[in-house]
């Protein structure tokens, strides 16, 4: 344990939801599942919310998408992020997840910066057309009755092309819950560093409803750093927590107003590691499945860590928990916390680009004729990516 910069928060209301901690699990398609979301519980307090599930697949209770929503019964707010361009069908999978009492806090995804998602107009591309976006929100909202909705986007399309002050207008008149904004533009992707300014600037215009910023919180001082400098009614963390979940503890304690933080030596990185790996195991109920998923977690559970390459490759290819338990007991557990090799930005940023759009959407922030067609096949066909 070491000393950290503290700061007495007060609690988060998200409408009728209380949280003692103001931080939330930022939704990650293949991460953010049922496994993970308790993993992070384990350590720590908050709101956690599901990978991005598509309406219309939802709608049309697709397998996956029905496995997803399905929370552990430990799992006692249960929050749903849903994708979707198109507002009765957006309003019918709110709809569906109210009546059918499957989630106590419902999240609407106007962040994505993917090309399979931006290029059909959705995620991060769809506030640009402001009368689409207040159409999506305003359907949902009343969908959604007394279960909180929220919303999370970007600042934009690129540096020239900002929505995140018109849509958070809307947003606020419409009845969301909260506001949480991606310092980043689409264009940007998670390159470079999220521009804080512009959520203090969205905190200074949004004055009845809550404002959470997103990006670049790799610590819990980097949390209350945000909030001092912005002003923010509480924090979404995303790839800050890849292979750390116990930065949720941090944040819960740093946001109580006690200064510790938690150093874990290699052997208890091996043990969060391998309890990751059984929840994954028991969420698909499935052992070569929640396996093989584990893999993908190798590089940022041991970042930092004096853990060889040859090592590392037979963990990213582990194939039982057997197989599992022999490879994590060849370490020595008694390695101490690396410092700042362990610490820092952690999955891929990417490189500025020009995001993909539908042709001559950058025209008019209403739709035209032929952009109501691309919106039809804007949804994909699975939930979770």
């Amino acid at each position: 344990m070491t000393s950290a910069t503290t700061l007495t928060q007060a609690p988060l209301n998200i409408g009728p939801l209380e949280l003692d901690v103001p931080v939330v699990l930022a939704p990650m398609a293949g991460i953010t599942n049922t496994a993970f979301r308790r993993l992070c519980r384990e350590f720590g307090a908050g709101l956690y919310v599901s990978e991005m599930i598509t309406s219309r697949a939802l709608v049309e209770r697709t397998p996956e998408s029905m496995r997803l929503i399905t929370h552990h019964e430990s799992e006692t707010t249960r929050s749903i992020q849903l994708y979707g361009v198109d507002p009765k069908t957006v309003a019918e999978a709110v709809t569906m997840l109210v009546a059918e009492d499957r989630a106590d806090h419902i999240d609407l995804n106007f962040g994505c910066p993917v090309p399979k998602v931006t290029r059909k107009g959705g995620g991060a591309a769809l506030p640009w057309k402001l009368g689409l976006f207040r159409q999506i929100v305003e359907g949902a909202v009343k969908a959604a009755g007394d279960v909180p909705l929220t919303i999370k986007m970007r600042k934009g399309i690129d540096s020239d092309h900002l929505t995140y002050l018109e849509a958070a207008r809307a947003a606020e008149g419409a009845g969301v819950a909260s506001i949480a904004l991606h310092a980043r533009t689409a264009a940007e992707f998670y390159s470079g560093h999220a521009d804080w300014s512009a959520i203090e600037k969205l905190k200074y215009t949004i004055t009845g409803t809550p404002v959470l910023g997103n990006g670049d919180i790799w610590s819990a001082d980097d949390a209350l750093r945000m909030v001092r400098e912005t002003g923010c009614d509480g924090v979404v963390v995303g790839r800050g927590c890849l292979g750390r979940p116990w930065l949720f503890g941090d944040l819960a304690a740093a946001f109580r107003g006690e200064s510790v933080s938690f150093q874990p030596n290699l052997g208890q990185v091996a043990e969060t590691f391998r309890r990751h790996a059984e929840l994954l195991v028991d969420f698909f109920d499935d052992e070569d499945r929640g396996c093989r998923d584990i893999r993908k977690h190798v590089a940022w559970y041991f970042k930092g860590y004096p853990v060889g390459g040859d090592l590392r490759a037979r963990l990213a290819t582990v194939e039982s928990l057997a197989m599992l338990d022999d490879l994590l007991g060849t370490l020595d557990w008694d390695q101490p916390y690396p410092g700042e090799g362990a610490e820092g930005p952690r999955g891929r940023a990417g490189t500025p680009k020009s995001p993909s759009l539908p042709q001559g959407w950058l025209d008019s922030q209403e739709l035209v004729g032929t952009e109501r067609t691309t919106l039809n096949d804007a949804e994909l066909d699975t939930s979770g990516g």
